[in-house]
């Protein structure tokens, strides 16, 4: 099997510590996955309680995510799982992957986040709905920030009074996550926290 971002051959005998998932995952090889550059940020807020942001957002991380996200590959959904799960797994609360808009879905063929959650083997709810359409990294900052809200709860949901955490692959301003928390605690949820795979530079 090769490394499915440089194309390197990769050890064909997978290690115990593989086997159990409790190593990194060998869809890539050491090289890539050494290019990625971990932050581990972690903040608290106002409307979004709590953010976690994993790794930040370099050159390897930007070719990574043009790929599984424009390119359609989403055989990449798995890159990432094991950090994933390690982030989300012990938190007590449930998992809300961010949507795409319909339409969007329907043209990339695939919903990233909830791909990367179903490689991490993490469960989620699919409560929220996009209803805007426009690319939030189309826009200067000062036009994120002043966009009206991005979603509605998806009909028949149930939103309880407790913690859910809000799954993105990528913050730059907040913005998606600040409109997706305030629409969810309108809804009856006690507290909103969110995890993101990559923090970018605002």
């Amino acid at each position: 099997m090769n490394c499915l971002l440089c194309e390197q051959k990769l050890a064909s005998t997978p290690s115990l510590q593989s086997l159990l998932a409790i190593e990194k995952s060998s869809l890539i090889c050491e090289d890539c996955s050494k290019s990625f550059e971990r932050v581990d940020i972690k903040e608290a807020g106002d409307v979004v309680d709590h953010v976690t942001s994993i790794y930040t957002y370099n050159e390897p991380m930007r070719e990574y995510l043009h790929q599984y996200k424009f390119l359609q590959d989403v055989a990449l959904a798995g890159v990432f799982a094991n950090e994933l799960r390690e982030e989300l797994a012990r938190k007590d609360a449930i998992i809300v992957p961010i949507p795409m808009h319909p339409q969007k879905k329907i043209d990339r063929t695939f919903a990233h986040v909830e791909e990367m959650l179903i490689a991490a083997r993490i469960p989620f709810e699919d409560l929220l709905i996009k209803t805007n359409t426009e690319v939030m990294g189309e826009k200067s900052r000062e036009e994120r920030l002043s966009m009206c809200n991005l979603f509605s709860i998806k009909p028949g949901s149930d939103i309880q009074n407790t913690t859910y955490i809000l799954v993105d692959d990528i913050y730059t301003t907040g913005t998606t996550l600040r409109h997706a928390a305030s629409i969810m605690k309108k809804a009856g949820a006690a507290r909103v926290e969110a995890v993101t795979l990559i923090r970018a530079e605002s």
